[in-house]
């Protein structure tokens, strides 16, 4: 049976790995929390069609154009990440709409997102995994 004694004893025993513990729990917290702690909420690929078919959802590709013109998904808005404040204006119509922002693997859009929050778009979501998750998902990209 596993004590806080002994457990207490391992840490003491075991530094490196205790530090190492220690960071990659706090980083997983972190994580799991970073898009909540924002209000952008994450959607897989399938989540995202249905988002698309049903609700009209706009898809915002936040990547550089260079790997947009690798492949898109198909009516998606561009605008690369470094141009948003300069072009927001693109999405000003589409405000009333659900927007899924999309970058290559789902790690950048989720700060997107909190900035589109901030400016008053109010259904922000993130899509899980990016393109890279939607092209293992098997789903269709536009090339060019």
């Amino acid at each position: 049976m596993i004590t806080t004694q002994r457990v207490l004893e391992f840490f003491g025993n075991h530094p490196g790995l205790s530090m190492a513990f220690f960071v990659i729990l706090g980083a997983l917290v972190w994580t799991l929390f970073q898009g909540r702690s924002r209000g952008v909420r994450k959607v897989n690929p399938s989540d995202a069609t249905r988002l698309i078919n049903s609700d009209d959802a706009v898809v915002l590709d936040v990547r550089s154009d260079i790997e947009y013109k690798q492949g898109h998904i198909l009516n998606s808005v561009h605008i690369p990440q470094s141009y948003l404040n300069d072009r927001i204006q693109k999405l000003e119509k589409h405000r009333d709409r659900p927007i899924i922002m999309a970058c290559k693997t789902g790690g950048d859009s989720a700060r997107v997102g909190a900035a589109l929050l901030r400016r008053g778009f109010s259904k922000v979501y993130s899509l899980n995994g990016g393109i890279a998750a939607w092209e293992a998902s098997n789903l269709p990209l536009v090339k060019g």
